[in-house]
């Protein structure tokens, strides 16, 4: 698991960068009504609640005096009038609370789905040297758990920040309306409120982005380990990677930590605060109404005023914090979401119709790293209809070859021809729907086994599927699986063999009926039987296509129109099965020692069986 915790991830801003959420308010454009409609009922409800306390000053000042002076004429009224305001305000109040929460619900199921979907409509257009560079489990934290939260922090965000701010100005204004001094003495700690805010947030924050960032790394192994599980136990690694794992949790938990401490410091000392302001109110309050300066009921409705005050005051404060933490997963999403491709099609690229299938590649450089070039002037013409078996060592350039001829990635210098015109000039949606690729390990996506072959051309009939089934010597198979071609692949293919996989790959291929064919040797890891039937359909895909094959096993290209041998990024021989065999070169040398070690296998295999 070495890889996922060498991955660097980018550093972002430590302050409060506005910048990244207008960013994320823009994307939420659609929702913006429901933001609209969720800011008016939070107003609504601000005003509702400041309305209660003058409620209960007008009962203490006025209805009481009233009943206790043995009634005043009216007063019944006054007591009706009373009750039923109180009744329509607490109604209204269930009302608007219903209808937040309904609409807050809407915007963050939304606002996930948008920021999701962007992401993953990025996704699809980020080049292969991403993928290389970037752990999958880092991506799923992205897609899942920052999304979820920014969707969960803004829907809910903007109830508390609007409500908070709106029922703050109310409970302000009423108090210095009431009696301006006693409003001053009230808000006397709000400016230390305000400091200390500022000095925690920027704590908080830090240790959020830290936990955020081992939380990445972790999910990461956590989708290595389930991919890598039975290999783990074939090398007995669960201690080593138990050790890892813990390590990494450690850390994890270690911000965690730190970031709910500096929370749990922050939240009782808001509360303190509160308790202080308004026990200053009482006390200045309660001398005021000892000389006559102030009523009872004036006093009774400042005091619930400055709790008042402090409680919104700490949901805004929480929310800023919220808004803080959740800027690490705004700053990772939106980090995807606006990665560049390193492979663009260019301005003037066009879709140019068919193709005949000559492939040239013209004085090319290419390097995965900077100075580190794996291709150097290299050049190579493969005519239309030829089948091109590339073999080599590890490591010599095959597959990088492949890479650039399918532009997964892109040549730093010369250029990749197709039928005589540079790749560039194309959309890269021209020339991967001209391009098959079948590869040494085939990958199946859930769903049916007609599914995965309509892949190949999503516009195939079931009989155009039915039919490429037969030519790649699938179909005898899928017939005799419980539900045929309905029948579930599981994930990646997992409920079939690795020859069945490899047959319906090649089906899929057949389907979409490419000019150009890129096949990564298809009959390792498969039985005899299996291996014929896959033979077959290799020879019939093959027909009639620019077909360029990756050999591992060099009996199975003996018939390809030509060979190229490479070794660290040249090609070293070139010609077909019979004059490479005569010139007695590396290809012979790789060939009969093949030959020599497949001999021995079988004949060890026939020494064990029993006789």
């Amino acid at each position: 698991m070495s890889d996922i915790q060498g991955f660097e991830e980018k550093d972002y801003s430590r302050e409060f960068n506005a910048g990244i959420w207008k960013k994320i308010i823009k994307m939420a454009r659609p929702v913006y009504p429901f933001m609209a409609g969720t800011g008016v009922l939070m107003v609504m409800l601000a005003a509702m609640d400041a309305a209660f306390p003058q409620l209960l000053r007008y009962a203490v000042d006025v209805l009481v005096p009233a009943v206790m002076a043995g009634g005043s004429p009216g007063v019944g009224t006054r007591i009706v009038a009373f009750v039923a305001a109180s009744i329509g305000l607490a109604t209204v109040q269930g009302i608007c609370i219903f209808s937040f929460i309904f609409t807050a619900g809407v915007i963050e199921v939304r606002l996930v789905h948008l920021l999701r979907q962007k992401a993953f409509d990025q996704l699809q257009e980020l080049s292969f040297s991403y993928y290389d560079k970037t752990p999958a489990g880092w991506i799923m934290s992205r897609m899942t758990s920052d999304a979820q939260k920014l969707g969960d922090t803004i829907a809910w965000g903007i109830v508390d920040l609007v409500w908070g701010t709106a029922i703050m100005a109310a409970v302000i204004v009423c108090m210095f309306v009431m009696n301006w001094r006693l409003a001053l003495v009230a808000l006397a700690f709000m400016p230390v409120l305000l400091v200390m805010t500022w000095l925690f947030q920027s704590r908080i924050l830090d240790a959020q982005r830290k936990a955020r960032k081992a939380g990445s790394l972790l999910s990461g192994m956590y989708n290595e380990g389930l991919q890598g599980a039975r290999t783990s136990k074939t090398l007995v690694l669960e201690e080593h990677n138990r050790r890892e794992f813990e390590a990494s949790s450690g850390r994890l938990k270690g911000y965690a930590m730190r970031a709910a401490k500096l929370s749990s410091l922050f939240m009782p000392l808001v509360i303190l605060l509160a308790a202080v302001g308004a026990a200053m109110a009482l006390g200045k309050g309660g001398s005021m109404v000892i000389v006559g300066s102030l009523s009872f009921g004036t006093l009774i409705a400042f005091v619930n005023y400055s709790m008042m005050l402090f409680d919104p005051a700490r949901e805004v404060a929480r929310v800023l914090s919220e808004f803080q933490a959740a800027q690490a997963s705004a700053e990772r999403l939106v980090g995807l979401i606006e990665t560049k491709p390193e492979i663009v099609d260019n301005p003037d690229a066009v879709e140019d119709g068919d193709i005949r299938g000559d492939v040239e590649l013209s004085h090319v450089d290419f390097g995965y790293a900077k100075g580190d070039l794996v291709f150097q002037d290299f050049s190579l013409k493969i005519p239309a209809g030829q089948t091109l078996a590339i073999v080599g060592e590890t490591g010599s350039g095959k597959s990088s070859l492949v890479n650039l001829m399918c532009r997964f990635y892109e040549p730093s210098a010369g250029e990749i021809l197709i039928d005589g015109k540079d790749y560039r000039t194309r959309t890269r949606y021209w020339l991967h729907s001209k391009l098959g690729y079948v590869l040494q390990a085939p990958l199946l996506f859930s769903g049916t086994v007609k599914e995965n072959i309509r892949y190949g051309r999503l516009t195939a009939t079931d009989s155009e599927i039915e039919e490429a089934a037969r030519q790649a010597n699938a179909y005898g198979f899928i017939s005799r699986l419980e539900h045929g071609f309905d029948t579930v692949v599981g994930e990646g293919g997992a409920l079939l063999s690795t020859g069945q996989r490899q047959l319906i790959s090649l089906a899929r291929a057949l389907v979409a009926n490419p000019r150009i064919m890129i096949l990564d040797e298809a009959t390792s890891s498969v039985d005899t039987e299996t291996e014929v039937l896959i033979q077959g359909a290799i020879e019939r895909l093959l027909e009639g296509r620019t077909s360029i094959v990756i050999a591992h096993r060099l009996s199975t290209i003996r018939n390809a129109d030509r060979i190229i041998v490479m070794e660290n990024g040249s090609v070293l021989e070139d010609g077909n099965h019979e004059r490479l065999m005569e010139a007695k070169g590396r290809y012979w040398r790789l060939y009969t020692r093949q030959f020599l070690d497949e001999e021995a296998l079988a004949l060890a295999a026939s020494d064990e069986s029993p006789r």
